[in-house]
């Protein structure tokens, strides 16, 4: 096989799985819209192909709204709601489902085609399983997460909502960090701690994205909207945020906690984005690890600052989403950062398989 021939087969890789990823974002974003208007219990049953239809009559609707009347939301929270306000809640939660299956199939039907083709080596074939399954898990997951809301709950479990959304997220950041790869990538000359540091940016940008859905499952952005004090204090009383028993509960169910928990954190995150981009900035030449770094630290103090106006005007929902897209802005910098600092290898991910004859 040419060159120029595997050249084109790993550019339209490449493009596919940036098209997969930005439906992720549209997913992600889509999802925060439908947390922030209560829609997300508006379907009350999983049916991954037939549920790709809305109701077309006005007897179905009917029907969907009569289903959504036997849970608990309705009963305790939007009891007297009209058939048209149900439509509008209905409406965003099916968006986030058809999204959701828009990503299986745009993911799922090139990739068999890839497979079949031959076009795709055995390194980036392992890699390409492994989201495709974890977006099979994914789905899953979001049936489990609503399922919570079903029955002895008016809203689903902040346990799976966090999960469901920082599972989301890693797929998305898997995806990018595989997209980095499908290029060569020249070697940077870094100590071992900028490398190193580099990952760990990845993993606390996914930590406080994870600490971010805990607060936006308990509706705790509702709650403190002060700062920089938080309950008339910079550190809370203990017995205020450790009265729940066994103390862990405190972690996940205590709204004082968990956003004290959340602005901690982020406290940490800014401190540790901007030591490292200093630290870059004396620790290598590349100029690419060094702007990447200073994107970083500078765009975390602009979502800084949308957290703190987010809290303060108590969460609309224009500040909560803009929030939670530049968290994934965030995201998508750290990983590509860090992809760009851990690489040990001018070759990209082997592309042809070896039946094909060449390896990439």
């Amino acid at each position: 096989m040419s060159q120029s021939s595997e050249n084109s087969r790993l550019s339209i890789i490449r493009i596919w799985l940036l098209i997969v990823a930005a439906l992720v974002v549209g997913t992600l974003i889509v999802g925060g819209a439908t947390r922030l208007t209560e829609s997300g219990l508006s379907i009350v049953e999983w049916k991954p192909v037939t549920g790709v239809l809305p109701p077309l009559t006005e007897a179905q609707w009917t029907v969907e709204f009569d289903k959504y009347k036997q849970i608990p939301q309705y009963r305790e929270v939007n009891r007297g709601m009209s058939l048209s306000e149900f439509k509008t809640i209905f409406w965003w939660e099916w968006a986030h489902r058809l999204l959701g299956r828009t990503i299986g199939v745009v993911f799922a039907l090139p990739f068999l085609f890839f497979l079949w083709r031959g076009w795709v080596g055995p390194g980036l074939r392992g890699r390409l399983w492994l989201l495709f399954f974890l977006g099979g898990a994914q789905g899953a997951v979001g049936w489990w997460m609503v399922s919570s809301g079903l029955a002895e709950r008016v809203s689903v479990s902040q346990y799976r909502l966090a999960f469901h959304m920082t599972l989301a997220c890693v797929i998305y950041a898997a995806i990018i960090w595989t997209v980095t790869r499908l290029k060569p990538i020249t070697p940077v000359t870094a100590p071992a701690r900028l490398r190193t540091s580099a990952g760990f940016l990845v993993v606390l940008t996914l930590i406080q994205i994870y600490l971010g859905a805990l607060v936006a499952g308990l509706d705790a952005g509702m709650t403190y909207n002060t700062w920089p004090l938080i309950d008339g204090a910079f550190v809370p009383a203990a017995d205020r945020l450790w009265f729940e028993t066994p103390l862990w509960r405190n972690l996940f169910e205590n709204t004082l906690t968990v956003q004290f928990n959340h602005r901690m954190m982020a406290y940490l995150l800014l401190a540790f984005g901007i030591w490292h981009a200093i630290d870059v900035t004396r620790g290598t030449k590349d100029r690419a690890a060094k702007g990447l770094a200073h994107a970083f630290a500078f765009l975390l103090v602009v979502q800084a600052g949308i957290g703190i106006m987010t809290l303060l005007l108590l969460v609309p929902m224009s500040l909560a989403l803009l929030h939670q897209a530049m968290a994934i802005v965030l995201l998508t910098i750290a990983t590509i950062h860090a992809s760009r600092l851990l690489a040990h290898t001018q070759a990209a991910v082997p592309l042809v398989s070896v039946k094909a004859g060449t390896q990439g």
